[in-house]
């Protein structure tokens, strides 16, 4: 059962917030969050991203850089901008876009329950990764962006969550991606009991984004804990900063696929080598988005083309062959192509749906790729699936929006 606590959240000044909180530093390059934080010294990017203080090109692994982190973090809180709150507390986080909102309960998660599989994964993680984070995290003593987690539908914790946001928000705001931000303070000692009680009925808790953030809080509390020789296990440090949606509220968009060779096939050919294994329409000029599981669009030499798998390629009873990350890769990328090596292959880019599929067409049509594979979005009971049963699924099989913004609550360990 999920074990969480309540946790004194670091927070910036009501009336700093919008200036303060950043996207996470994972979904934006180093140029890009210079560009956003010019002019604005209260730009959490000064901490996520630390190398933006040095000349451009300065690699983001450089010990200056970590050491940047360290002073801007503390030079942050010396201003005044970020302020520890008095008491434990959990905090619901909400997010609107796109006329849907979803409510996350903000909590310090178990590192040990990531170890003793409560928290389950469904991506591998990177070691290169997770020690930047690492060290980020041992830098700055903080998880400055969280983990974003699932839980499956849960009424009890509803209703607790549809009771607090009675209440007017503490921040309430909207950022220049038109997704609306709100956060509400939960102390009261009934409240906060009764969020800790119904996560201990919750089996498993699920990462939907954030693998690294999670493999290296579970890294960093294994390796204090070794360095602490009074070691009890409720230190603060075996606890990381996670936001926990119920799993109905989630959007999940497609991961799309640009391809940049046909593997010495004439169009043709390529089309024709479809054919065996998909049902093929010719869609025109017109954007064709997949309708349904198991449907792709095919976008090439400016026409759009529907691919219906073949029911025979379908295996419903397996839970990563049944993936249309797994059905694309094995019969077009693999079969057809000889793309074998998702994550390290330079011949295939991953677009997240986010920017649609016009975005797809265009890089196509301007020479990035010979051609663009757009595919129906995975569904969160998958998600669960997969991780239920110990497997891992193929690289970049989901999108969620909207992301989480960083700095909204930090936890200090």
């Amino acid at each position: 059962m999920a074990t969480v606590k309540p946790f004194r959240g670091v927070r910036p000044q009501k009336e700093l917030v919008e200036r303060i909180c950043a996207r996470p530093y994972d979904v934006l390059s180093s140029e890009e969050a210079r560009k956003e934080a010019e002019g604005n010294a209260m730009s959490l990017y000064h901490v996520t991203r630390p190398e933006i203080n040095f000349e451009p090109g300065t690699s983001e692994h450089d010990e200056r850089v970590y050491a940047e982190a360290t002073r801007q973090y503390n030079m942050f809180k010396q201003a005044g901008w970020l302020r520890t709150d008095p008491t434990p507390s959990y905090y619901i986080y909400a997010q609107t876009w796109r006329g849907k909102t979803q409510h996350g309960i903000v909590v310090a998660a178990s590192a040990e329950d990531y170890r003793n599989g409560i928290i389950l994964r469904h991506e591998l993680t990177r070691r290169d990764k997770e020690e930047d984070r690492m060290r980020h995290v041992e830098c700055c003593n903080a998880n400055l962006g969280p983990a974003f987690l699932a839980y499956p539908d849960n009424p009890q914790m509803a209703a607790i969550i549809a009771r607090i946001i009675q209440a007017k928000p503490e921040n309430d705001f909207t950022t220049s991606d038109d997704i609306r931000h709100q956060l509400w303070v939960v102390n009261d000692p009934v409240a906060v009991l009764e969020i800790t009680l119904r996560f201990k009925s919750i089996p498993h808790l699920y990462i939907a984004d954030g693998h690294h953030r999670t493999a290296a809080a579970a890294r960093v509390a294994e390796k204090r804990a070794q360095e602490n020789p009074n070691h009890t296990g409720d230190e603060e440090y075996n606890y990381f900063l996670a936001v926990c949606f119920p799993a109905n509220e989630l959007t999940i968009l497609d991961y799309n696929r640009i391809i940049k060779d046909l593997n010495g096939l004439t169009k043709h050919q390529f089309i024709e080598s479809l054919k065996k294994d998909f049902a093929v329409t010719d869609m025109g000029t017109n954007v064709h988005k997949p309708e349904q599981p198991h449907e792709f669009s095919l976008y090439i030499d400016e026409h759009w083309y529907r691919l219906r798998t073949k029911p025979e390629h379908i295996q419903e009873d397996d839970p990563i062959r049944s993936l249309d990350v797994s059905i694309s890769s094995d019969l077009i990328l693999d079969k057809i192509l000889s793309i074998t090596n998702l994550r390290d292959s330079q011949r295939v880019d991953f677009i997240g749906g986010i920017r649609g599929l016009l975005d797809l067409k265009h890089r196509v049509d301007k020479g990035e790729a010979v051609c663009a594979l757009a595919l129906y979005p995975t569904t969160m009971q998958q998600i669960f699936r997969v991780a239920d049963t110990g497997n891992i699924m193929p690289p970049k099989a989901t999108w969620f929006e909207p992301k989480l913004r960083s700095g909204v609550v930090i936890h200090e360990i």
